[in-house]
């Protein structure tokens, strides 16, 4: 050796350079791709604000690593002249992070690669032992099946839990629906359980309607949204969720938005879980409803899904008819006041909520602009949630985000 440089091809030192400069944009480029804000790689470049040379190179590390797949020879549009540009999406075998949920009603696992595709779940289980350690470490192990399984590379995992998580010890500090012992570490557990199924990355966990709301942001009803309000009602209780500027508001300590707890029935309420009476969590969720709507609940289905086919199948019904409609009263009252402090741009509703808005969405408009300041002055766009599992795909973007924030250090450790 003469300590000489061998001979470079032709335009590798451009091409070293440009991804040099750009090294720094790989993150938000994937971001971008992410979320279905770059679909070619001319937006991309005006999006990040480089030269085309910069975006291309970028690209191509990003494809390297197996996180997008670069389309250089797209078909040109019906009617479009001069060469189409290249198409980015994201690698359909690339990377998926491990998504896990817990609810009143079971718990599930799933695989969810890039742009919040779901690619593989396991069986849902309808048991939750008191004990969430072995809740945690089941889940866990029907996630690690499915990554032996699929025989794809993980990034990390997420944990949803229906709790208020705080911060920075990650508790889970009311899991009233799931009968665990309030303040359970429970980042810390499926941290544990993670690290000791072999499972590669880190590991977090967040409250439920938090994640969901997250992913509704990145992929669904609430993308292009500046100031999203996310209510929702899955399995118990009701919870909510503010994203601004794209990040979730989880206050001080990861507590904001216990909105179950808005009193909107204060003289005839039902008594709740915090002392009050007449809150949102015990007036507005599946239960109250079965209850409102004098059915008993059966075990053959979880209660959301009982709530869910009776409005869907049964609305006729005068007592079904007069339930829906004291249950989009209440939320529409609680909702209002949220408007009223928060004055968000977009309302998303997910689980029982968003079967009372298709139900009767004239109605609920209504309460809020009658109840609230800022309705009267326009209204705010009350929209249903469009993802399938959308708790499931927010804890994956839990996993996903150290990723999207440097995506060359957090897959040199996987």
């Amino acid at each position: 050796m003469n300590g000489k440089a061998g001979p470079r091809a032709a335009g590798e030192g451009n091409t070293r350079t440009r991804l040099d400069r750009g090294r720094g944009a790989l993150g938000p480029a994937l971001e971008l791709v992410h979320t279905g804000r770059a679909p070619t790689r001319a937006v991309l470049t005006a999006e990040l604000g480089v030269t085309r040379a910069t975006a291309g190179a970028v690209a191509a590390e990003l494809e390297a690593l197996g996180l997008i797949r670069v389309d250089a020879h797209p078909g040109a549009a019906a009617g479009s002249q001069g060469r189409p540009s290249h198409r980015l999406e994201v690698a359909e075998s690339g990377p998926v992070a491990l998504a896990a949920q817990v609810h009143a009603d079971g718990f599930r696992a799933a695989l969810v690669g890039l742009g919040g595709r779901i690619v593989a779940t396991a069986p849902g289980c309808e048991t939750v032992d008191a004990d969430p350690a072995k809740v945690l470490g089941s889940v866990v192990e029907a996630g690690a099946e499915l990554l032996e399984e699929t025989g794809r590379r993980c990034v990390g995992a997420g944990l949803a839990v229906p709790s208020a998580v705080a911060e920075p010890e990650g508790l889970a500090l009311n899991p009233l629906h799931l009968a665990w012992p309030a303040g359970s570490p429970v980042r810390q557990i499926f941290a544990e359980r993670v690290r000791a199924a072999g499972i590669t990355g880190p590991a977090f966990a967040a409250n439920d309607v938090n994640l969901a709301a997250l992913a509704e942001h990145r992929h669904g009803a609430g993308r292009g949204s500046r100031d999203l309000l996310c209510v929702a009602t899955g399995h118990r209780g009701v919870g909510g969720a503010l994203v601004l500027d794209g990040r979730l508001h989880t206050g001080s300590s990861g507590l904001a938005l216990e909105v179950g707890h808005l009193t909107v029935n204060p003289e005839g309420g039902r008594p709740c879980h915090c002392g009050s009476r007449g809150c949102l969590d015990v007036e507005a969720d599946p239960l109250a409803f079965l209850t409102a709507a004098g059915r008993d609940p059966g075990p053959e289905v979880s209660l959301l899904q009982q709530a869910n086919d009776l409005i869907r199948t049964q609305y006729a019904d005068p007592y079904v008819r007069t339930a829906t409609q004291a249950l989009i009263d209440r939320l529409g009252l609680g909702l209002a006041g949220l408007v009223n402090i928060l004055n968000p741009d977009r309302i998303i509703l997910g689980g029982l909520h968003r079967t009372l808005l298709d139900a009767d969405p004239d109605r609920l408009r209504a309460v809020v602009a009658d109840r609230s300041l800022w309705g009267q002055s326009g209204g705010v766009p009350i929209l249903p949630c469009t993802l399938d599992h959308n708790s499931l795909v927010g804890a994956a973007e839990l996993a996903w985000q150290p990723v999207l924030d440097d995506p060359l250090a957090a897959l040199a450790g996987t």
